[in-house]
């Protein structure tokens, strides 16, 4: 490849404002002595951390490595994760601080204070104390971005439950999988919710689910669309029947740290989705330290995390990092284009937001529609804007950063995954200079390299495997049911060295700019070159006409494989062979001849996870020849149709 690579390899950069640097809740000498505390003894680091929450017994033994990959954390410590999220600030006298400014689709709204916050937990404790539930027991809840779903989340680690969150345009398919895999005991769902301006039931999906299913001993039903839904005597239960008769008072139990608090499943690139199960300590311990320092957490914030409740995005950076600093946040039910493309642009009006926290594809999804969805409206109380979910272009950073930010807001694009439990490479807001398209570099407490496939390091701006050298509290401690499957898929390889496969391609700069390339698998080999799909996306998407990419490297007899990519265009950009052929010389001028796409596709949509990601490995499936794998996760069907549509006509 050529060396005239200007978004990736020679970027601008953004030093912090200087106010935010005077004053951020990391400055630049914390930040210096935090690393060097963490370097001579990682141990008390993390313990300095964990004892900014309230124990009932506090810890006094950090890290235990001695089982390997098996690890704890805090393991003498005993807290209540809940009492640490509501409690304690109703205590210091912050109880009529509002937690929760939730917004429905339909435009519904309401403020839910601390104070009211713990009346409803104590409450939904209660109730699922009555209906069974006890430490340990699994409870799935599928709902979408509803208050209560905070609420029943919060009543399950109160009481020691463990709770899995499935997203609610699942299918019943994968419903019953992760219902069945957790051996649930409660399933909470709702009537329906609202979509895109529609009613969509959700009941009788969860009923397709669980039927002959014997852990399940009821059904815990939310009324919000109030359409007529199948009964089942016996086994349903209507919310507001069983949670409103409680008593607003709950005495919280404290636990060890290392009771599990919660199963995430990975949406997985082949075979059935992993359970990883998160425990109360570690986890709590970096997922607040992480929300205060990277997102600058203020006393007078309005943080907004866009993810779905159901993404470990929004268990992180949603529910419990914010509310244990205490924070006040939006939770908004919808999506962005109902009844209008400016509906984001009016909640951050309407509520002050300060903290705006986004996935690429949302971003790369408002470049499409122009930035006249955000004409009219007052952004100014914005400081801070965030990224997550995959590596974001460069031209999108610089899009949220111009358009959304107003180019005074630093953009905080962490890079973590499902199994590290929350944030591990990122800036610090007033400390990191930034450059667009990276994550910067690992955070106090944390050590990430990329090394060769033999484990050897690789060079500077050399692609390799992004490996976490040193151990940290918030990561995974198992696959729910399968051990040896954690193992193998994250420790196998580099076991002797102790490290973490996080199973992600990246790079580091000559700073120590870690820059990721993606999974893997989306790294292809062409001519003897290796290709990120990250890098071509990124390429595509600096066009003035692409707003989205997905690029993939499909079998090719004559090179090994083929660039092949599918594009979203902005606005009103048209297909045709004028822009195909723009695109094709737009990628040979950006990274070099041999990254020179054979086809280009036009869509109107790409095949995302519920959490954004592209699911590339759908597109190989199809150019391959092959039918798709898995397709539970994907959002929105109709992207594989057009896919395969466009792929047989070229």
């Amino acid at each position: 490849m050529t060396d005239d690579r200007p978004d990736t390899y020679r970027p601008d950069t953004y030093a912090p404002p200087a106010e935010l640097a005077a004053t951020a809740n990391v400055t630049a000498d914390d930040a210096a002595r935090l690393r060097a505390e963490a370097d001579a003894d990682l141990d008390a680091f993390w313990l300095a951390r964990a004892r900014e929450l309230d124990w009932e017994r506090e810890p006094t033994q950090g890290y235990d490595g001695s089982g390997h990959p098996f690890v704890t954390w805090f393991a003498d410590g005993r807290l209540n994760v809940a009492h640490n999220c509501v409690d304690r600030h109703v205590a210091a006298g912050r109880g009529e601080k509002v937690a929760l400014y939730w917004e429905g689709e339909p435009g519904d709204r309401t403020a839910v204070t601390y104070a009211d916050l713990q009346r409803r937990v104590a409450r939904a404790a209660h109730a699922l104390t009555a209906l069974g539930v006890g430490r340990g027991d699994v409870v799935v809840v599928y709902l979408p971005v509803l208050v209560e779903t905070v609420v029943v989340m919060l009543a399950c680690a109160r009481i020691g439950a463990v709770h899995s969150l499935v997203f609610g345009g699942f299918s019943a398919e994968a419903l019953r999988f992760r219902v069945t895999d957790g051996a649930a005991k409660v399933v909470v769902t709702t009537d329906g919710q609202y979509r895109r301006g529609k009613a969509i039931a959700v009941k009788e999906n969860c009923d397709d689910a669980v039927a002959a299913v014997d852990t399940v001993e009821h059904v815990l039903v939310v009324r919000r669309t109030g359409q007529d839904v199948p009964w089942t005597e016996g086994r349903d239960v209507w919310w507001h029947e069983a949670v409103g008769v409680q008593p607003e008072h709950h005495e919280a139990e404290a636990f060890d740290a290392e009771t599990p608090l919660f199963l995430i499943y990975t949406s997985g690139t082949t075979g059935r989705p992993k359970g990883l199960v998160h425990t109360m300590g570690g986890y709590l311990t970096q997922t607040a330290w992480t929300a205060w320092a990277c997102f600058d957490h203020r006393d007078d914030d309005v943080y907004w995390c866009q993810a779905d409740l159901a993404w470990v995005t929004a268990h992180t950076y949603e529910v419990y990092g914010p509310l244990a600093n205490g924070v006040t946040q939006v939770l908004y039910e919808g999506t962005p284009d109902t009844p209008h493309r400016g509906r984001h642009a009016e909640i951050v009006e309407r509520y002050g937001v300060t903290v705006y926290y986004t996935a690429p594809t949302l971003v790369r999804t408002f470049m499409t529609w122009g930035t006249e969805i955000l004409s009219g409206y007052d952004l100014s109380s914005l400081r801070l804007l965030g990224s997550v979910g995959e590596a974001i272009n460069p031209e999108a950073w610089r899009w949220l950063h111009t358009h959304v930010g107003g180019g005074r807001c630093p953009v905080v694009d962490t890079w973590w995954q499902s199994e590290t439990g929350a944030a591990m490479v990122a800036p610090l807001p007033g400390v990191t200079t930034l450059k667009p398209g990276s994550a910067t570099q690992a955070l106090p407490g944390i050590s990430v390299r990329v090394v060769r496939e033999d484990g050897t390091g690789a060079d500077p701006d050399e692609g390799g495997l992004l490996v976490v050298d040193r151990p940290w509290p918030s990561m995974a401690r198992t696959v729910w049911g399968d051990p040896d499957r954690f193992v193998e898929s994250y420790f196998e390889k580099f076991r002797a060295q102790r490290w973490y496969l996080a199973g992600d391609g990246a790079r580091i700069d000559d700073d120590g700019y870690v820059w990721l390339q993606g999974r893997v698998d989306d790294v292809m080999n062409v001519s003897g070159h290796r290709l990120s799909s990250i890098e071509l996306e990124s390429a595509l998407v600096s066009h003035p006409r692409v707003g989205e990419a997905g690029v993939i490297g499909a079998p090719d007899a004559t090179t090994g494989q083929a660039v092949v990519a599918f594009v979203v265009t902005r606005g009103e950009a048209a297909e045709g062979e004028d822009l195909l052929a723009d695109l094709r010389a737009h990628v040979t001028r950006e990274l070099g001849p041999v990254a020179r796409p054979q086809q280009v596709h036009v869509v109107s949509v790409l095949p995302k996870t519920r959490s954004g990601k592209i699911m590339r490995r759908l597109l190989l499936d199809l150019a391959s020849g092959r039918e798709p794998g898995d397709t539970t996760s994907i959002v929105d069907p109709t992207a594989l149709d057009q896919a395969r549509a466009a792929l047989r006509t070229s």
